[in-house]
């Protein structure tokens, strides 16, 4: 059998517990970089943990997206499922949709933070290593102090979540909004009767609210997106970002 250990044991043989209170003060400045090469490797390993932190929250953003299109695809498998099913169904998910469109525009903006900081260091910092013709932006490291001391984001709700309907839920809306206007017209016609607008809006309804309030709420949201997704986008000048952007 093995003999036990003792915490005695496990400790390093240099430590005097009982003399811990005459130890000297800590020095702060003993935990800071001396050397170049210290430098070298805070920058590097201060690199990699925001690397990490920003593939942390483009995972989380990912995954949202994954879930408006699981639940876009699931809509319109029930949807068209059977002639019985109500067109309410596609109405419920533009709604949970668009609720995942705020839910990502929130994670993108913590996935922004970590990313300019990460821009920073590779356009100011690792560029100058590899260019002769790197010109760091004046202040760049003061300014990276002042963001880790005191974290803001860089940007607002109403730009992140413009970017997010551009680049997936704008697209994921409209093939919902066919799919809603295609169920509502098979509707017209495996009733039997003509096919016209007065007969599309009354299929339209939604239990007693009539059909012409349902779709004039629809058209005004989704004109809405339109214009909202169209307006002119503010540019990060203070951290270029090339043509590469999420």
């Amino acid at each position: 059998m093995r003999a036990r250990t003792s915490d005695a044991d496990i400790l390093p043989r240099t430590l005097d517990l009982k003399g811990l209170g005459d130890c000297a003060p800590f020095d702060p400045a003993a935990i800071f970089p001396r050397n170049s090469t210290e430098r070298i490797n805070l920058m590097i390993h201060f690199h990699r943990a925001e690397i990490a932190r920003m593939a942390g929250w483009r995972d989380r953003i990912d995954r949202t997206t994954n879930w408006a299109i699981t639940v876009v695809a699931a809509s319109l498998s029930y949807a068209f499922s059977s002639a019985s099913v109500s067109h309410v169904t596609l109405i419920a998910c533009m709604v949970m949709v668009t609720c995942l469109l705020f839910i990502e525009a929130r994670r993108y903006r913590f996935f922004d933070v970590f990313r300019c900081r990460v821009r920073s260091l590779e356009r100011n910092y690792y560029a100058g290593l590899m260019s002769i013709d790197s010109h760091p932006d004046d202040g760049w490291l003061a300014r990276l102090g002042s963001d880790l001391r005191n974290p803001t984001f860089k940007m607002k709700l109403f730009e992140a979540l413009k970017r997010r309907l551009r680049r997936n839920y704008l697209w994921l809306l409209l093939i919902v909004l066919a799919a809603w206007m295609l169920k509502v017209h098979l509707g017209v016609a495996l009733s039997g009767s003509s096919n016209d607008l007065a007969r599309f809006l009354d299929a339209a309804s939604v239990g007693t609210i009539p059909g012409q309030f349902v779709v004039a709420l629809i058209s005004m949201v989704y004109l809405s997106l339109l214009v909202f997704a169209c307006l002119p986008g503010r540019e990060m000048d203070h951290l270029p970002l090339g043509g590469v952007n999420v």
